[in-house]
């Protein structure tokens, strides 16, 4: 094992260095949370691949595929469509805006009065999203070194607290661009063909597994179709999703830049569920589906080859981790800690220096977030809370104020409280794991946005006007003093 701990030893290590190296860029806000809005076409796609492709993308997707088959494909596809959809439909408009956070948009769409209680459901979205993921290095480091839980989440949380403090967004966007170069050469170019050779071929995996193993619909229909309502709209709306569609340095980067990534998705969500198939023809009685992963690497790969698919997992779950982390402090601090101080930065006009105060927030919540890890167990359980309190309590919302004009800031208000707290309650009822709380937390959402707004007075011209200019590109921006633009 000598030579896979060299392998992660460097990875770890240039992690720090790339934190360390983005901190010399990050002297303005802008530089800090959204890296100066200057990311050319290829660097886009590949931390937008990077965020979106998590541990549970990873790990998950092989369990999966070795619970349920190909059609185990269908979580990490459902979220690489979601991709899609937002950069073909929406990217352009939301690059335009220039804003921060979600709940900026929603002011400026609104009149400024819906930003702090959606501010606070996004925060809480994004606080267990990186919970989730922290939770997750766990796993990795116990195929690793054999080590105790709670030591490997303090050190793999402390590595991403440490370059995610330190650079911000750019260092994120640096160590995305790494983790996505290693994600595909461990996972795509070594470990899918090697575990499909190790499992004899697909015609042996046929030969030796149920016909339901190779049935695309194998997963179930209405599991298909929550995993579209969570995962695919929950990708065009998360705080740590937008915030990396802000990095584009054109409209057009965002759309053509996250189509790519997107399609990705679709290639990784299929890569999956082959590992986890061919796994399930070699070890047929895993104690948990989950364990698929660390067994097929543990047991089939030669030393180095070992040590770098593992970098693979590590970077998967380091990527959403950070992603998610810097999106809960900058909603923390631009959202809910500024408004309740009585200042609100919209993204236009003199732009202050905040770099210190974004960074003291990451460092606050990156503790909070290793402190929760440590408390919880139940990965699913924590990431499914997180994706219904998005989708129930702002999917109406966001695409209502985009698409929507006679939506109104009441309609909005009630409809994140209504969505929001029904979804809590049904999950209190039915369980957090049933698919109700997101189906009717939704349609609550949904009734009492429409009823509320055509009951109200229609927002004002003035404010419909500003934002239509702003969607058009027109408004005024962030002042920005940053290094010579990054165009990769």
């Amino acid at each position: 094992m000598a030579v896979d701990y060299a392998v992660i030893i460097v990875y770890l290590a240039g992690m720090l260095a790339m934190g360390w190296w983005g901190m010399r860029r990050a002297k303005s806000k802008s530089e800090f949370l959204v890296a100066g809005r200057r990311l050319g076409p290829w660097m886009y796609s590949g931390t937008m691949a990077a965020i979106v492709l998590g541990g549970a993308s990873t790990i998950g997707g092989v369990g999966l595929g070795y619970q349920y088959g190909l059609s185990g494909a269908w979580m990490v596809f459902t979220i690489g469509l979601g991709l899609l959809a937002l950069s073909v439909f929406f990217s352009a408009r939301i690059a335009r805006l220039k804003v921060y956070t979600v709940s900026e948009m929603l002011d400026l769409r609104y009149g400024g009065r819906a930003g702090l209680i959606s501010g606070v459901v996004m925060w809480a979205y994004t606080l267990m999203l990186a919970v989730t993921s922290t939770i997750a290095y766990a796993t990795i480091f116990d195929v690793l070194f054999d080590m105790n839980r709670t030591v490997a989440i303090i050190l793999g949380g402390a590595i991403v607290v440490a370059y995610s403090t330190l650079g911000g967004m750019w260092s994120i966007t640096l160590t995305d661009m790494v983790q996505f170069v290693v994600k595909t050469i461990g996972v795509l170019l070594l470990l899918l063909p090697i575990a499909v050779i190790k499992a004899g071929g697909f015609s042996e995996m046929k030969a030796k597994l149920p016909t339901e193993y190779f049935d695309p619909l194998g997963i179930g229909g209405e599991t298909i179709f929550t995993y579209v309502l969570i995962y695919t709209f929950g990708m065009l709306i998360g705080q740590d999703i937008w915030q990396r569609v802000f990095t584009a340095k054109s409209d057009r980067t965002a759309r053509w830049g996250g189509t790519v990534a997107g399609t990705y998705c679709l290639v990784y969500a299929i890569a999956g569920a082959v590992i986890g198939t061919a796994a399930k023809v070699m070890y047929p009685n895993l104690p948990s589906a989950d364990a698929a992963f660390a067994t097929i690497v543990k047991d089939e790969l030669p030393v180095g080859v070992r040590g770098l698919v593992l970098a693979a997992a590590l970077a998967a779950v380091m990527s959403t981790s950070s992603g998610a982390l810097i999106a809960c402090a900058t909603v923390a601090n631009n959202d809910i800690w500024s408004r309740l101080r009585g200042v609100v930065s919209r993204g236009g006009g003199e732009e202050h220096d905040e770099v210190k105060g974004n960074r003291v927030f990451i460092l606050i919540m990156g503790v909070a977030v290793i402190a929760i890890a440590i408390a919880l167990n139940n990965v699913v359980e924590a990431l499914t809370v997180a994706y219904n309190l998005l989708v129930g309590g702002l999917l109406v919302p966001i695409l209502g104020g985009l698409l929507w004009r006679r939506g109104t800031a009441a309609g909005a208000l009630a409809s994140v409280a209504v969505g929001g707290l029904a979804v809590i309650g049904l999950m209190v009822s039915y369980g957090i794991l049933a698919n109700e709380p997101v189906y009717y937390g939704l349609l609550s959402s949904l009734v009492v946005y429409v009823i509320v707004s055509l009951a109200t007075k229609p927002t004002d011209a003035a404010v419909l006007t500003a934002w239509r200019e702003r969607l058009a590109g027109k408004g005024p921006e962030p002042t920005e003093s940053a290094p010579d633009p990054v165009t990769v």
